[in-house]
């Protein structure tokens, strides 16, 4: 891996700079300072830079690791037998990947994992997560109950993304993903540039581009790069341009 710093020590300020980063992170929901440095420890967690573009997991590789996103984002390729490539899912940071993997007791990777712009990840030993604890309502017992919740959250988003590749048409497409995007607000910020929006939604970059102007055109988007703002209003029987 391209590494620009690795810790492995248990004490001292680099581990409170972790600490302070992921503090907030529902995966440590509960765990105070004094758990997560034993944590660190016992599930000999490291940290690592990777440089946009970077490989972090080729497919087929042996998976060792449970990854979570410091800073940065990463995203997760699939590449079927013809060679075309989907993005099967953006990670951004306080995000986690191989936890999934880890749970299923897979250790061969079926994706290829990216670094999608300079990042930090903090990694984990995925066996010596689910090892047995010692003590009862252990620090990582607690890790553990916070990554299960987290990996259910993960599998409800995985079904959105279900339904949004079952929608017959590319605008179809594109407005089931706004609303899964959009977490209620009517102007909001992808995280994606054009092509990886086309690769999550399985569509030609050249057409959904050709159908975000149609959709502008119709009165029902405005868009400037990343960020959105809705125009219409969904009924019963379809979408509807607003009244501005």
């Amino acid at each position: 891996m391209n590494k620009k710093y690795v810790v492995n020590t248990t004490k001292g300020e680099p581990m409170k700079e972790i600490f302070e980063t992921i503090k907030n992170n529902p995966l440590f929901e509960g765990i105070a300072f004094h758990d997560f440095e034993k944590l660190f420890g016992c599930l000999s967690a490291r940290t690592a830079h990777h440089r946009k573009d970077g490989i972090i997991l080729l497919t087929g590789n042996k998976v060792t690791f449970v990854g979570l996103v410091l800073a940065g984002r990463v995203k997760i390729m699939k590449e079927d037998a013809k060679g075309s490539v989907s993005m099967l899912a953006m990670i951004s940071a306080a995000g986690m990947f191989g936890d999934v993997l880890a749970c299923a007791g897979i250790y061969q990777s079926p994706v290829t994992i990216i670094a999608a712009a300079d990042t930090d990840i903090l990694f984990f030993d995925n066996k010596k997560i689910f090892d047995a604890c010692s003590a009862p309502c252990s620090p990582n017992e607690r890790l553990i109950k916070n990554m299960l919740r987290l990996i259910a959250k993960k599998n409800f988003l995985l079904n959105r993304k279900i339904e949004i590749l079952s929608k017959r048409t590319t605008r179809e497409k594109l407005i089931s993903f706004f609303d899964l995007q959009r977490a209620g607000a009517k102007k909001f910020t992808i995280p994606f540039t054009r092509e990886e929006m086309a690769h999550y939604l399985c569509v030609d970059r050249s057409a959904m581009s050709t159908e975000l102007c149609k959709m502008r055109d119709d009165g029902l988007i405005v868009f400037n790069k990343g960020t959105f703002e809705l125009l219409y209003v969904s009924g019963e029987h379809g979408v509807y341009a607003g009244e501005g």
